[in-house]
């Protein structure tokens, strides 16, 4: 009775999926290979700004570039000729080469306990100055200007940051009646 019912049961199955054992079909799991290609994880961060969608403006491309200058590198998804790998997007680099319209330029990358300085070419669409060290040449040129008045004026001035340091002292003046001590309340035992 029991063998001819599971019998019939594995006949069902045979019937309902031909070809295969049914202890194979039941663990063959997951069957889509995970896709890891070379644009894999970038869905959101490809992904352009309300209102933003379509091609770059012609302003993105007369943008003048230096070897030496800070630059930004933010992919614009809409451009795909010259597009930095994922890892590179948001970061900074220095241009270290210029091209007709794609640059050179020089990323530092941790790899384990090391720092390496890769160098990629990217599409101007994919970049834009940086106003990273825009304090920095601020404070260059404060500092050369205060040199500059001090040796007018026969001065030698510091122009080095100094620490804020600790605040200055000050006294508090106070009456007595407005002096409240707390005390904290006594300690009575009770066992009831």
């Amino acid at each position: 009775g029991e063998t001819r019912r599971h019998r019939e049961r594995e006949r069902e199955r045979e019937i309902a999926s031909p070809g295969q054992p049914a202890h194979a079909r039941a663990a063959m799991g997951k069957l889509h290979t995970i896709s890891r290609g070379y644009r894999h994880g970038t869905r959101n961060k490809y992904a352009k700004k309300y209102r933003t969608k379509g091609m770059p403006g012609t302003s993105r491309y007369m943008a003048t570039f230096k070897r030496g200058d800070y630059v930004d590198i933010v992919v614009d998804s809409s451009v795909q000729s010259g597009m930095p790998f994922s890892f590179y997007h948001g970061r900074t680099g220095v241009v270290f080469n210029v091209n007709r319209n794609a640059l050179g330029v020089e990323v530092t990358k941790v790899v384990g306990n090391r720092q390496l300085r890769k160098r990629l070419h990217v599409n101007i669409a994919h970049l834009r100055k940086s106003r990273c060290n825009e304090g920095f040449l601020k404070r260059v040129k404060d500092s050369d200007q205060k040199k500059r008045d001090a040796k007018l004026q026969g001065q030698s001035v510091s122009v080095k940051r100094q620490p804020e340091g600790p605040k200055d002292m000050k006294i508090v003046q106070s009456t007595g009646e407005d002096v409240e001590v707390l005390a904290p309340l006594p300690f009575i035992e009770n066992y009831f």
